[in-house]
């Protein structure tokens, strides 16, 4: 598995993004993946899923069980990838505070890996975008127009949040992009990045002098809050 191939859309979901590799999925005359691969992948696929409907406990335990059982390999380019597949889930979150456990990863973590982390802060170099995923080149590089029919292009859901949660970041989110993050995140039923994006149109609403728009945004931030409750 290529550094480059870790980040792909697909992957970003996908069993790859939570370090199974292909051996997972190989013919029966293969080799069986190693433990520490399978109990990774199972791990930050869980951790993902946690994190995104928004149960910071789970999530917690299941991102630290990945980043254990990648450590056995003594291999810091791998655990890096772990820790950027967190990273990842709280930019798609609009999360504050950065990727800071990268940092002590990053002399070791392949150029396609520091350019992704870059990515993921908004401080993507031009040279970087060459090492980039081609789904997430084509919103990094240059364009003219809104990002939205780009993002909407990238057929997995997660990696179009982190895209719209970098573009924010870059000041080139337009209420196109916005509302199709606020959508993909509702279609998933990904709670934690849906009350995010929704709060975020709610402020840009009020900005607007739109009260009826946050009105209503606000009615569906408490439908998901209460979870379905009936008053």
């Amino acid at each position: 598995m290529t550094p480059r191939a870790f980040f792909t859309a697909r992957h970003l979901r996908g069993r790859l993004l939570a370090l199974a590799c292909t051996a997972l999925a190989a013919c029966s005359s293969a080799p069986p993946a190693p433990d520490w691969q399978m109990n990774a992948h199972g791990a930050a696929q869980k951790a993902v899923e946690a994190y995104l409907s928004g149960n910071t406990r789970v999530a917690g335990l299941e991102f630290a069980r990945a980043r254990q059982e990648t450590a056995r390999t003594g291999e810091p380019a791998l655990l890096a990838r772990v820790v950027l597949l967190e990273c990842a889930a709280r930019v798609a979150s609009l999360e504050q505070g950065g990727c800071a456990a990268f940092d002590a990863l990053r002399a070791d973590a392949h150029p396609a890996e520091q350019a992704y982390a870059r990515y993921l802060a908004g401080q993507l170099a031009p040279q970087d975008i060459a090492l980039l995923p081609p789904a997430q080149q084509a919103v990094a590089g240059p364009r003219t127009g809104s990002a939205a029919p780009l993002l909407a292009a990238m057929p997995d859901p997660l990696a179009r949040l982190v895209a719209a949660g970098v573009l924010l970041q870059t000041g080139d989110a337009d209420p196109q992009v916005i509302q199709l993050a606020t959508a993909t995140a509702s279609a998933q039923g990904w709670r934690r990045p849906l009350l995010a994006w929704l709060q975020l149109q709610v402020q840009r609403a009020g900005q607007a002098g739109d009260a009826d728009a946050a009105a209503r945004l606000r009615r569906r931030m408490d439908l998901v809050e209460q979870g379905g409750a009936m008053r």
